[in-house]
């Protein structure tokens, strides 16, 4: 039996400024880069506004990126995004972060990618397995892995993280200096539909901010670094300036090997681009990159966001057990595994298709709150930290606008964008059930920020 006078125990701050790098970095780059570039030369109709495109989004990124480094001075308890939603507005609105997130933002993603990694292992490796019973059994090894101890969990991430950097290194240097340039083909229906579109350009930001998006995940686990004021503000600057840099180099590669119609035309323009650089083993070689790129991005996922939902059940706000941390591995083990399990049953029914639809408008929704809660911890603390965003409060302010414009033209244009929102809403009386169970001092909580 467990010694009533023991200690309960905590959280172990294990994790340092390279960890935090790595995670932030692997929050961002998934399969979408190797995609996405197509995908945004067809919404805006020309390789140049392409790259506009990306520089924008690339620009909101370090804007985002500043702000949480801000935040994360600030407010350098555990949680993360959740803690900071929480301290400057209320238990509600943090709730409804972590509500989404679990249920279809965070395990959504985390199904899809499952997915991805399942079919190109499959491809790769010839296995006879099916994809989505290799997806589950690929989420719950990382599960696995994870409640084994965070130094586990990190050390798995980066060394993920490190490998799929070398495949895009490998992508880019084929595209710049060894492929011939490709004679564009013919202009695309697609480029020419989207030419001229009005507001091609901020649908182009859509696909850009979800290839973008994941840094605020580093914070989640802000209370098992050594140093959270310091690291995590240089993981999330060093990893988003990182990013944006390696996401420029690939589309400035497809474009000069492919051209700009070649691009909008491909479905697979990092197999193209390999393809015509080395040939077929090139395409082969880049499949396997984009396979440990998205079981890197899963990996990663794995690790940060349960302890958002730790978090929610400490505040009373969830299930009593999740709260608790094992007394040996000194992770939320009953967090991580209800994550794993739940993003195992999406991935069966074959959910996350519908789910991913939505995925971009919550998270820059929250994107959105979190950088407004900036102006509240200003507001209360004064100015006094050693990383604060430039130009505040007009980039700060551009940042809340984008955010919510992009999350605005989603509802209004998807019907799936829609049904995300019905979910967020779904969770207010839900908030308001367990407030009950907790009591009054639960609801009344909005604490000031640290």
């Amino acid at each position: 039996m467990p010694d009533p006078g023991a200690p309960t125990p905590t959280l172990a701050r294990r994790l340092g400024a390279f960890d935090a790098t790595m995670i932030v970095m692997g929050g961002i780059i998934g399969a979408g880069i190797f995609a996405n570039p197509a995908n945004v030369v067809r919404r805006v109709g020309s390789g140049e506004l392409a790259l506009l495109a990306w520089g924008i989004g690339g620009a909101l990124a370090l804007i985002g990126s500043f702000v949480y480094a801000e935040l994360a001075q600030r407010a350098p308890g555990g949680g993360g995004q959740y803690a900071y939603l929480r301290d400057a507005f209320h238990p509600l609105v943090a709730f409804l972060y972590g509500w989404t997130l679990l249920l279809v933002v965070q395990t959504g993603g985390m199904a899809g990618a499952a997915m991805i990694f399942a079919r190109y292992a499959r491809e790769i490796g010839g296995l006879a397995i099916p994809a989505n019973v290799l997806a589950v059994g690929t989420l719950l090894i990382l599960t696995a892995i994870n409640c084994v101890g965070v130094r586990a969990g990190s050390n798995v991430q980066s060394a993920l993280m490190l490998l799929k950097l070398a495949a895009i290194v490998a992508l880019i240097g084929a595209g710049l200096f060894i492929a011939a340039r490709w004679a564009p083909a013919p202009a695309g229906a697609h480029a020419i539909e989207a030419a001229g579109r009005p507001g091609s350009l901020l649908g182009a930001l859509v696909p850009i901010m979800f290839a973008y998006g994941g840094w605020q995940t580093a914070s989640f686990v802000s209370a098992e670094m050594r140093d959270p004021r310091r690291d995590l503000p240089r993981g999330l600057l060093i990893g988003v300036t990182g990013v944006v840099i390696v996401y420029l180099l690939v589309n400035v590669a497809c474009l000069r090997v492919l051209g700009s119609a070649g691009l909008a035309a491909s479905t697979t323009p990092a197999a193209d681009v390999m393809r015509i650089a080395l040939g077929e083993p090139g395409a082969r070689l880049i499949s396997l990159g984009i396979a440990i790129s998205t079981v890197g991005f899963l990996s990663q996922s794995v690790l940060t966001a349960p302890r958002v939902y730790h978090q929610m059940a400490s505040d009373g706000l969830f299930f009593r057990a999740v709260a608790t941390v094992h007394p040996v591995t000194r992770v939320p083990v009953a967090a991580i595994v209800l994550q794993g399990m739940w993003a195992s049953l999406i991935a069966l029914t074959g959910q996350y298709d519908r789910i991913l639809d939505y995925v971009v408008s919550i998270d820059v929704l929250f994107f959105g709150l979190t950088a407004a809660a900036l102006f509240v911890f200003r507001r209360r603390q004064g100015d006094a930290t050693s990383t604060r965003v430039p130009l505040h409060p007009v980039t700060t302010a551009l940042f809340v606008a984008t955010c919510w414009a992009i999350a605005l033209s989603t509802a209004i244009e998807s019907r799936e964008a829609r049904l995300g929102f019905a979910i967020l809403a779904a969770g207010v009386p839900v908030y308001f059930a367990w407030a009950r169970r907790q009591g009054p001092t639960t609801t009344s909580r909005s604490a000031s920020a640290e």
